[in-house]
């Protein structure tokens, strides 16, 4: 059910904040007499899931195993990977499939009626099912269409969440902080509602609004992250962020991927000439890891000085390409491109954030009752580099367990403690919005020229200082002005681009989606970066301290 209540203040057993496949498949596993909020700040199917095109990664085939997709993952991971974490997930993987077939989603069959599974980077095996190459939205649009028939379930569409609200910042006196709800903007009335559970789960997505050039929705601005560190949790990982390396490159559709399905089906990566030059950088050619990809794209860019490079599978009979990417084919159509005879221009383009909160195997963060899941957090799955489709099955297998450590904590006899309404009596309607757009653009291209694919010590030290400016700006306009969810989601972005920041200098090695030009070599040991609140406090635990650290 949608809401529309004039009541700025709401209770609920758990609270959700997003609308993917991660809150999704939380909101759909809890038991039917919970009272549950999905928060989504834009239409329900405006998430990255919608525009997922690859696939699940999941192991279903006699000559695959769940130790070939272990193994997999920690060489894209370049060995980053937290074992357990891997394990959990990889292990999921045919539940995760069974949820998705339960609720209905339609995916694409072979001759023998059986689930059709392709190939995609970094997978020695095809273990990725998918609905053709619109595999996100058949998931999301099937999800959703479960959510709004679930009477349990009150949806509120257009709500951005401001701030978690916990028992420390109630000054409550507690053995351990707890998460009891938080405040969030109707943008449509522009009234601030308080929102109150004993459970809340962050599935918002990732953070990729960060960089000029973008492949995600204009939701992912990093909120549960940001949130969940003003909070109190701990945040680890965030110098890897994944630049997908085959985005369009045309004005018309400037966030328009082109699935790695189309290289695991055989599509070669050309320069302007005619070359293949991906051989040049690694045996496995197109079908790299997503890292090496990018990075060998973005060197043949500088190197040449042109715009793009091509993506070509016009070798493919002009039926295969329909029948294997009948979207892309439509689409690119449209903007005058027939992938059937016709090379696609691409370029690399901000992805994903494998970075973020930490929680545990059941998605809990530091804070009790507070969850995040997908993107929003940092499971160990990913390490320094995501595997392509491991990320939709991450929000499964995550959302699943949190659903699962929810119901053996629920206690419908706890009662939640009394929670201030927000105070805006102090500030006053912005004058002018100009200040939120040139800082918006400013952070993005701060982080595109400096933070990007290719590092070095002295980029970094230049983005952290203008970084820092732009955050005392941006905070000293949130205290004196009402908020918007322009600035809401600013105030957001430019947090999480510190982290980035912060993290990336921590690293002295290049390893995965971190390659910076002072230091090229790998370290001998493994560590994962994690920034604790609230002063970006640093500390670099082992990973996998049971094993010896293999460097592959």
């Amino acid at each position: 059910m949608n809401m529309s209540s004039l009541n700025t203040t709401h209770q609920f057993d758990v609270i959700i904040v997003g609308s993917g496949g991660a809150g999704l498949s939380l909101a759909l596993s809890l038991p039917h007499h919970y009272n549950i909020a999905v928060l989504a700040k834009a239409p329900l199917t405006e998430a990255s899931t919608y525009y997922a095109q690859g696939g699940v990664a999941a192991v279903l085939d006699e000559t695959d195993s769940i130790q070939q997709h272990i193994d997999d993952t920690m060489i894209a991971g370049a060995q980053l990977c937290e074992l357990d974490a891997v394990k959990h997930t990889v292990e999921g993987g045919k539940p995760s499939v069974d949820f998705l077939l339960k609720h209905g989603v339609q995916f694409t069959l072979d001759d023998a009626e059986q689930l059709h599974l392709t190939r995609e980077g970094g997978h020695s095996q095809r273990r990725i099912i998918h609905a053709a190459d619109a595999t996100g939205k058949a998931i999301s649009t099937t999800l959703v269409q479960r959510a709004q028939e679930q009477k349990n379930l009150t949806i509120f569409e257009n709500y951005i969440a401001i701030d978690l609200i916990t028992t420390e910042k109630l000054g409550i006196d507690e053995q351990k902080n707890r998460a009891v709800g938080l405040y969030a903007l109707n943008e449509k009335t522009g009234k601030v509602h308080t929102f109150l559970a004993p459970f809340t789960a962050l599935a918002c997505g990732g953070a990729m609004k960060a960089y000029l050039y973008t492949s995600n929705p204009d939701i992912a601005t990093g909120d549960g992250i940001a949130m969940a560190y003003r909070a109190g949790c701990r945040v680890a990982n965030m110098e890897f962020n994944q630049f997908h390396p085959t985005c369009l490159y045309h004005p018309q559709a400037r966030s328009f991927l082109i699935t790695e399905a189309m290289r695991g089906e055989g599509a070669y990566l050309r320069l302007p000439e005619g070359e293949r030059f991906m051989l040049r950088f690694d045996e496995r050619a197109e079908l790299a890891p997503r890292d090496i990809v990018a990075r060998a794209i973005d060197f043949e860019i500088k190197r040449l000085g042109i715009r793009h490079v091509w993506l070509d599978i016009t070798h493919k009979p002009a039926e295969f390409v329909k029948e294997h990417f009948p979207t892309l084919y439509t689409r690119l159509l449209e903007l005058g491109i027939d992938i059937t005879k016709d090379m696609i221009p691409v370029v690399p383009a901000a992805h994903y954030t494998c970075g973020g909160v930490v929680v545990d195997e059941h998605s809990q963060t530091d804070i009790s009752g507070l969850y995040a899941i997908g993107e929003t957090s940092y499971t160990g799955l990913h390490g320094a580099n995501r595997m392509a489709s491991n990320s939709l099955l991450e929000c499964f297998v995550y959302g699943m367990s949190a659903a699962q450590h929810i119901q053996s904590q629920f206690n419908p006899e706890v009662s939640l403690p009394a929670v201030p309404e927000w105070d805006d009596s102090q500030v006053t309607d912005a004058d002018e919005d100009v200040v939120i757009l040139q800082n918006w653009d400013e952070l993005r291209q701060t982080m595109w020229n400096y933070v990007g694919i290719v590092r070095t010590s002295k980029r970094l030290k230049r983005a952290l200082h203008r970084i820092e400016m732009l955050k005392r700006e941006i905070t000293e306009y949130y205290e004196d002005y009402q908020v918007s969810k322009n600035l809401i989601e600013l105030r957001n972005l430019v947090l999480v681009s510190e982290m980035i920041v912060r993290c990336a200098m921590e690293r002295k090695e290049s390893r995965g989606l971190h390659y910076t030009l002072d230091y090229l070599e790998l370290a001998p040991e493994l560590r994962k970066t994690i920034l604790t609140p609230p002063d970006f406090k640093v500390s670099q635990p082992l990973v996998n301290e049971e094993v010896e650290p293999a460097l592959g």
